[in-house]
């Protein structure tokens, strides 16, 4: 969640002035037929994405009527010194707000990641490390197995604890190759198991994972995760590094 500095609410209503014409001309405006009516579009999703945020905080009438009298050019209600102190105020709330949320998420991710792993621990087949990395041989490979130091060939799918899927290589049909040291460290201790071949399942506990942080909006903070992994090519040769799951 972005948090708006002091500026941001009279940035948004400058870009919401310009995209916005009279309210009934919205309303019926169904086709975009001009690179006008479509950057105009653009810029309105764009702005509604940054009040999304914000919804609950804001009534759109009087956004719609701090437009019109912005446009009109009329001297606004509150004084500009008052506004400063409003905004500074409304961002230590925002942000004490999104501090609980986030404190929230990280407790219910770390309690449901312990739970999960400590029942998953038992299933058969499940193998633990002495770092808590949980995992399965799902087909045992032939080949040698990578060092930290290499440089490694993959195809993996990555989901949380509840199936939800957030990565997948397979899906983009193409195999990701980088150095193994330089991945998160349940990867980077997971598939140096593997042999040249093999396709492991993976638990990764969030200390593993990506921590506290989490990373992005699928992977909530204290999340243990998901992975599994078919390692097809220790690369030897020097090359381009593709994208793979970053180093916490």
């Amino acid at each position: 969640m972005k948090i708006f500095s002091s500026s941001l609410l009279t940035v948004g209503l400058s870009v919401f002035a310009i995209s916005c014409t009279a309210e009934s001309q919205i309303a019926n405006k169904q086709n975009l037929e001009t690179d006008k009516d479509k950057i105009s579009y653009l810029v309105g999703r764009d702005m509604g994405k940054q009040l999304n945020g914000i919804k609950a905080e804001i009534d759109m009438a009087v956004v719609f009527q701090a437009v019109q009298e912005e446009i009109a050019g009329t001297e606004g209600k509150i004084k500009e010194e008052d506004a400063m102190k409003i905004r500074q105020e409304f961002s230590k709330r925002m942000q004490a707000k999104f501090q609980a949320e986030q404190k929230a998420k990280s407790e219910k991710g770390k309690s449901q990641g312990s739970a999960f792993l400590e029942k998953n621990k038992t299933a058969e087949g499940i193998k633990v490390t002495a770092s808590g990395l949980q995992y399965k041989v799902i087909k045992e490979g032939t080949g040698e197995s990578p060092k930290e130091t290499d440089k490694v060939k993959v195809h993996y799918v990555g989901t949380t604890l509840d199936g939800k899927e957030f990565d997948s290589s397979v899906k983009r049909g193409k195999p990701v190759t980088f150095p193994l040291k330089g991945v998160i460290k349940g990867w980077t201790e997971g598939v140096q198991l593997m042999k040249v071949g093999g396709k492991y399942e993976f638990f990764i506990p969030a200390e593993l994972a990506y921590g506290e942080r989490g990373a992005g909006a699928k992977i909530g903070p204290n999340s243990a995760l998901k992975f599994e992994i078919e390692l097809l090519e220790i690369v030897k040769e020097d090359g381009a590094v593709a994208p793979a799951p970053a180093k916490k």
